[in-house]
C-alpha cells in the first residue's frame, strides 16, 4: 500500500465513529440525495440484471438500509477496516468488506450497479482511469453508476486540519465535466446529470451523475484477466 493510501486509511479508521454519529439519520434531510437515489433504484430494477449493487466506499454503510428499503441488495466496501467494522455493527442485516476502489472484489459484469456516495474524491490522478476502469467492469450491460461529489477543480486539497483529531489526507474535487470524462470513457453513457448550490456548511457546490454502462470490452481496464 503506497504511503498516500495509508494516510486516506489511517485517517477514515479515526473518523468512523464520528460520522456514524454525525450522519446518522442525515438523508433524511436531504430531499435531493433521495431523489438521485431513488432514480437510480428504479432504473437498475428496471434493467433486468437482479438486484445486486456495489456500495463502493461505503463508509459507515449509512445507505444500505435505504438502498435495501427500496428493492436492492447492497455489497458494501471501504478502504477502512474501521469503517467497515461499524458499518457491520450498525448495520448486521447488510453486507461490508474492506476492500480497495481500484481492486474491487466483484467478478465482471457481476452487479446491477454501482453507487458511489462522494467516495470518489480521494482518488489522485494516477488512479483515476484504474478506478473508473473497476467500476466498469464489474457492472453488467445495461447496469447503472451513480455518484455524488463535492464539484471543483481537481487540484489536490489537504483535508482533515481542522477537525482537531491529528489527522490529515488528501482530496480532489472534480470538476462535472472531469467527473462525466471519466464516467464516460470508463464504458458509460449519461443518463442525467443535476447540481445544486453549496448549502449550510458546505463550501463547494455538490454535483451528481447517473449513467448506464453500455456494453463490456476487451480493454485490460474494464476486463479482469484470469490469473
Amino acid at each position: 500500500m503506497d504511503a498516500e493510501t495509508d494516510e486516506l486509511r489511517s485517517a477514515h479508521d479515526v473518523l468512523a465513529e464520528v460520522y456514524a454519529e454525525s450522519l446518522a439519520g442525515a438523508l433524511e434531510n436531504m430531499p435531493i440525495d433521495r431523489a438521485v437515489l431513488d432514480l437510480f433504484c428504479e432504473l437498475t430494477l428496471a434493467a433486468d440484471l437482479g438486484a445486486r449493487v456495489g456500495d463502493v466506499g461505503c463508509g459507515t454503510g449509512r445507505l444500505s438500509p435505504y438502498l435495501t428499503a427500496q428493492g436492492l441488495s447492497p455489497h458494501g466496501v471501504d478502504l477502512s477496516p474501521e469503517m467497515v467494522r461499524v458499518a457491520q455493527r450498525d448495520y448486521p442485516g447488510c453486507s461490508f468488506e474492506v476492500a480497495d476502489l481500484r481492486d474491487l472484489p466483484f467478478d465482471d459484469a457481476s452487479l446491477a450497479g454501482v453507487v458511489c456516495w462522494y467516495s470518489l474524491l480521494f482518488l489522485p490522478p494516477a488512479g483515476r482511469a484504474v478506478a473508473f476502469g473497476e467500476l466498469a467492469r464489474v457492472v453488467g450491460p445495461g447496469g447503472y453508476l451513480v455518484t455524488a461529489f463535492k464539484a471543483g477543480d481537481g487540484e489536490r486539497r489537504r483535508g482533515g486540519r481542522s477537525m482537531g483529531l491529528g489527522i490529515e489526507f488528501d482530496a480532489y474535487w472534480l470538476s462535472p465535466d472531469e467527473m462525466e470524462r471519466r464516467v464516460t470513457d470508463a464504458g458509460f453513457e449519461t443518463v442525467f446529470w443535476a447540481g445544486r448550490p453549496a448549502a449550510g456548511g458546505e463550501s463547494t457546490p455538490q454535483g451528481y451523475l447517473l449513467a448506464r454502462r453500455t456494453s463490456a470490452t476487451d480493454n485490460p481496464a474494464t476486463s479482469r484477466q484470469p490469473q
